[in-house]
């Protein structure tokens, strides 16, 4: 084990639950997708979009991106919002967006070294820091990334439960540990 052995395995346990999270979506209506929230992005629709965001810039981010927009978004608004041209109208292109990217992160994650850890990321900031290209380390922007999947997909499964889905998506950690367990027995 190294230092970058529990940064992996937070990210494996991140695409774990965003998968989850895509599975439990998959017979939502759109009203259901846009119904208004008083936590986080103000609608499960929106929160995605940013949960997808989020994961798209830092990556690019980690390679070497200082700033970035996602696909759909309009230059000037934070990413994520997913409106004007070109932007992610359904859940179908959201979904295999977002699994392009998880194969994105591993190819990224399998390049992980102790050495990258320290190395200093540069990303256009777009909330604290407005505007500013401001450094981390890549450890510190991992850990983020992470940490805030984390909590992101915590408001993510409030708006679901609010929607009406009975049986929520896995999230927590331990409970990929023992599928995991379980599988290789």
């Amino acid at each position: 084990m190294n230092a970058t052995t529990p940064i992996v395995r937070l990210h494996e346990h991140r695409m774990w639950v965003n998968e989850n999270l895509r599975q439990a979506c998959h017979s939502l209506t759109p009203e259901q997708f846009h119904q208004q929230h008083a936590i986080g992005q103000g609608t499960l629709w929106k929160t995605l979009c940013h949960m997808y965001a989020a994961e798209y810039v830092w990556l690019e981010a980690l390679q070497g991106k200082v700033e970035t927009l996602c696909p759909g978004d309009v230059p000037g608004k934070l990413p994520g919002n997913q409106e004007g041209e070109g932007a992610v109208t359904t859940s179908a292109e959201l979904f295999a967006r977002w699994k392009r990217l998880d194969q994105l992160w591993n190819a990224y994650l399998t390049t992980l070294t102790p050495e990258l850890l320290s190395v200093t990321i540069y990303k256009k900031s777009t909330s604290s820091f407005q505007g500013q290209a401001i450094g981390a380390s890549a450890m510190d922007v991992l850990l983020h990334v992470a940490t805030h999947a984390h909590y992101t997909t915590a408001q993510a499964i409030n708006m679901l439960r609010h929607v009406g889905v009975e049986t929520l998506p896995q999230s927590m950690l331990i409970t990929l540990a023992r599928t995991q367990s379980l599988e290789q027995s």
